[in-house]
């Protein structure tokens, strides 16, 4: 607890013969990071003449292109896939989805898997490859009747057959769209150009336009086409179109009409398809994952010409179970050498080791760095602080129980499938959980709801209030308290820092960067009840020398620069002031939807009383809104910014097993 799981350094050798069986179980069982000793046996000398580094299997290519086709086709299958439309499938989605049906596989040799990708994709691409086809005919026909139908519309006021205005060896028919403010120019071009032109034209039915049809000998069509081109004309294409207009438009939408029922009968056929398919393509797409991932970890091995040799990092916890997997699966033909990692050389990777209920704020430390091997891992503190910060600055009880509910229906419902979804669940009823204690104690539920609308009298607070600490009577002495929970929170942070440092064996930098904090905050403490308890003497006096000695230390261990550390650290302490000024945001804008909602409600005559629950309903929709996301953001600045600016330092890598990720198969018996 409070540290990083210790990890134990692995080197196998086993007989190549046992090679993917190893590799299989470790990989199933997921309890080994595997390293890269490649690079190492090609720049080590020694390693070199032993050794030389593995291959990833010859089938690596051909696994990589069954994935590729897989997914393709499992997208196109999901595309396919019939979805209820509306809100309410929507909303039924997020409160209770489906769980994920796996499907139950069997432990298959890569030939194996390669035979029964092949077979299963061209069993599906029988189904699919015909109606495919047929939707593509479909869709190009489709486009074809667009455009007769908008040239036709815009040929509408032509009463002539679009059949009579195909080329000809000797005249050429241009038809399209201009704007009205170029076509008198056009028309003086070609008074200029010839007068074995005729031009026809139309007003569009959108202003501002006119539609021409050109008829001119065939050695003036570049030229008059080189012109309108200049004038952004809009030509038309109606080679193929016969018939009048009308008759094009009445033809084409007609079988437009077939085309759709023809294509909806051809979709509903792949939505079949997709029903009888889809989980086993989406099981098949896993196996090759796995398959690839296991075959490509063997060029990160060494090998000799009858064994192979491999390292990893295991967690001491898992140990045992690790070098079981290992005899177990290699019939007691490898030598395993365990070995404590060298803190100072080794890159040792980090797994958070923490109690069940601070799992789901590993997340947040993973996600600013994960720590340092040597140093404290801050995940329980976060666990406990986070969720207190969030609920003091939200310090509402009616906006903590929506956020509790919320993580609540969060974690049964999307947190079923996905485990960040679960964590996230979990951490908004914790966080909702201290709003509502905080908002009951600062008199504080939906503003001053009970008191003006139940009771009639804002001046009553709820019966939980404590008096002292009456947000809307107050707010100075929650001021007091954020900085108080500040200063310990900073003080926590620097007593961390102190102790990596000192484990570090870097001394100086603890009473450098940490220690002269306790020794200022001392001095001042001193001074400050000296002067104001006891009205100065000895306890003052000493209050000053503590404080000299620690500006003394500030210069000496960083320099003149340490001075100005004094302004970062009083910013610190002071940024903790947010935690009022949200909490007095959150429960002021609340009261002043609630005083909204009376005005709306008295003095809007008859229709006041429609207009008022949208008000409030609405106002404190987004004020719940507004603030929730505030509380979190700042709840996590405070870590990320403040606290862990005191001590963390990170940049470690996260622990990986060697794991197949089964989300959708489980093995099966063979």
């Amino acid at each position: 607890m409070f540290k990083p799981a210790r990890m134990k350094k692995l080197r196998i050798i086993t007989l190549d013969k046992y090679a993917d069986s190893a590799v299989s179980s470790l990989h199933e069982a997921g309890l080994v990071q595997i390293e890269d000793i490649s690079e190492r046996i090609q720049q080590d000398a020694e390693w070199r003449q032993i050794l030389k580094p593995s291959s990833t299997s010859p089938f690596t290519g051909k696994i990589s292109s069954l994935l590729m086709k897989t997914s393709g086709t499992v997208d196109f299958l999901k595309s396919m896939a019939k979805k209820e439309k509306g809100i309410l499938p929507l909303v039924k989605g997020f409160i209770n989805p489906p769980p994920i049906k796996k499907v139950e596989v069997e432990t298959l040799d890569t030939e194996e898997l390669i035979q029964k990708a092949e077979r299963l994709l061209g069993e599906v691409e029988s189904q699919t490859k015909p109606r495919e086809e047929k939707i593509n005919q479909l869709d190009s026909r489709k486009t074809e009747l667009e455009n007769a139908l908008r040239v036709a519309g815009n040929l509408s006021n032509f009463d002539v057959d679009l059949g009579l205005l195909e080329e000809s060896d000797y005249v050429s028919v241009i038809a399209g769209k201009l704007s009205s403010e170029t076509y008198d120019k056009f028309m003086g071009y070609l008074k200029d150009l010839t007068n074995e032109i005729v031009v026809f034209d139309q007003d569009d039915e959108s202003k501002g336009f006119k539609i021409l049809v050109i008829v001119t000998v065939k050695t003036h069509q570049e030229e008059v086409l080189s012109q309108l081109r200049k004038m952004e004309f809009e030509r038309f294409e109606f080679s193929g179109l016969n018939g009048k207009p009308s008759e094009i438009i009445q033809k084409s939408e007609s079988e437009m009409e077939s085309i759709a029922r023809e294509k909806e009968s051809v979709l509903n056929d792949l939505a079949e398809v997709s029903n009888e398919w889809f989980e086993q393509l989406r099981a098949l797409k896993e196996e090759l994952e796995i398959e690839k991932q296991r075959n490509e970890v063997f060029s990160s091995f060494g090998e000799t010409d009858k064994t192979v040799l491999f390292e990893g990092w295991v967690p001491e916890k898992k140990l045992k179970k690790a070098l079981l997997t290992i005899e177990t699966s290699t019939e007691g033909h490898s030598i395993v050498d365990v070995t404590d990692p060298d803190v100072e050389k080794d890159n040792i990777p980090v797994q958070l080791d923490n109690p069940k209920f601070a799992k789901p704020y590993e997340m947040f430390v993973n996600m600013y760095s994960p720590p340092d091997y040597r140093e404290i891992d801050p995940t329980i503190l976060m666990a406990i602080v986070f969720p207190f910060f969030f609920g003091f600055c939200l310090t509402e009880a009616g906006y903590g129980i929506i956020d509790a509910m919320v993580g609540y229906i969060i974690f049964r419902g999307l947190g079923r499938n996905s485990k960040t979804m679960a964590n996230m669940g979990l951490i908004m009823v914790a966080c909702g959980v201290w709003a509502v204690i905080l908002g009951l104690v600062t008199n504080s539920f939906i503003g001053d709801l009970i008191p003006r609308f139940i009771w009639g009298d804002t001046s009553m607070a709820l019966p939980t209030t404590i008096p002292s600490i009456n947000s809307f009577a107050h707010p100075e002495n929650i001021l007091i308290i954020a900085i108080v929970v500040g200063v310990i929170h900073l003080n926590l942070g620097l007593a961390i820092g102190a102790y990596n440092n000192i484990v570090r064996g870097d001394t100086k930098e603890a009473l450098g960067a940490q220690i002269v904090w306790f020794i200022l905050e001392a001095g001042i403490a001193l001074l400050a009840i000296g002067y104001l308890l006891l009205g100065g003497g000895i306890l003052m006096y000493a209050g000053v020398g503590i404080f000299v000695l620690s500006l003394i230390m500030l210069v000496y261990f960083n320099g003149m620069f340490g001075i100005m550390d004094l302004s970062g650290f009083l910013g610190n302490v002071l940024s903790y002031a947010r935690l009022l000024a949200l909490a007095l945001s959150t429960g002021g804008i609340a009261m002043t939807v609630n005083i909204l909602t009376g005005i709306c409600a008295e003095m809007i005559p008859l229709i006041g009383i429609i207009i008022a629950p949208i008000v409030f309903v609405g106002g404190q929709i987004a004020n719940l809104a507004f603030q929730t996301l505030g509380a979190f953001i700042n709840a996590l600045r405070l870590h990320y910014v403040e606290f862990f600016a005191q001590f963390y330092i990170g940049g470690s890598q996260k622990f990986k097993a060697f794991r197949a990720k089964r989300k959708f198969t489980d093995i099966g018996g063979k």
